[in-house]
């Protein structure tokens, strides 16, 4: 967490947390809900506004975290804003290093980071019913980004990452995260 948000968390201790103004999704984008959008409709059937900005992205992503319940939230200064997710608080993004041996195929082996830039190890994968592919890591859980699913499809055939499924329903809880920390845990 940056210095300055540890700073107002001292300075303001009691300030009320928020629910359903940021969430996370599938692809690894964030996206703003004001009042509007969260009385048209629930995430992500009305998304709202996605977060462009390098430095707002950048900002959320390291003052993220996970509190004992496992809801995700962003500490934004002295204000807990806690994230509706799609699927995961991970997206995976998925790395063909040329050359490196095996693991992804002939061709060399992945390189695992999250949607926020953080390397991962992959400790297990998942399949749910819809046909998407999680990664259990080392950082946490989450789901590969729609446009890396080759890569990890070629990675479990050549047998580099065991498959296992589960039911996307019951992954939040195996896991350890809430999709909506606004609903009882």
């Amino acid at each position: 967490m940056d210095d300055i948000v540890k700073a107002a968390l001292v300075k303001w201790p009691n300030v009320p947390h928020c629910h359903g103004w940021l969430a996370l999704d599938a692809r690894g984008d964030w996206y703003m809900r004001d009042d509007r959008c969260q009385a048209a409709g629930p995430f992500p059937q009305v998304k709202g506004s996605v977060v462009r900005h390098d430095k707002l992205r950048e900002f959320i992503a390291r003052n993220c975290e996970a509190d004992a319940s496992g809801a995700w939230f962003f500490q934004n200064g002295p204000q807990r804003v806690y994230l509706t997710l799609e699927a995961a608080p991970w997206v995976w993004r998925l790395h063909k290093l040329a050359g490196a041996g095996a693991g992804a195929g002939e061709g060399g082996a992945l390189q695992v980071h999250s949607h926020t830039g953080r390397p991962a190890q992959v400790q297990a994968v998942w399949l749910d019913e819809a046909g998407r592919v999680f990664l259990d890591t080392d950082i946490g859980f989450g789901l590969v980004h729609t446009l890396d699913t080759a890569l990890a499809a070629d990675a479990i055939e050549t047998q580099a990452w065991p498959l296992h499924e589960l039911p996307f329903a019951q992954m939040p809880a195996r896991f350890g995260y809430r999709l909506n920390p606004a609903e009882p845990a």
